[in-house]
């Protein structure tokens, strides 16, 4: 996924996003495409060292998580 591939018809970007079970307001929130797929090589050390824990705690500590339009304001 490149930077372009981010960035959807519209204006829109997309983020993946794990809500927490326990803890209104928190979670995680990372880049992906239209389908929902984080490119994990653009994520840094600490990013993906917190989307690979979100991803093992699904149903533990995070809800499922759900692919969000978020519109571009650049």
């Amino acid at each position: 996924m490149s930077t372009s591939s981010v960035q959807a018809e519209g204006g829109n970007r997309f983020e993946l996003r794990f809500a927490g079970l326990f803890y209104t307001g928190r979670g995680y929130a990372f880049p992906c495409d239209a389908e929902g797929k984080v490119d994990v090589a653009f994520l840094s050390e600490r990013a993906l060292a917190n989307y690979r824990r979100a991803c093992a705690s699904v149903g533990r500590e995070f809800f499922t998580p759900v692919k969000c339009a978020v519109p571009y304001l650049g």
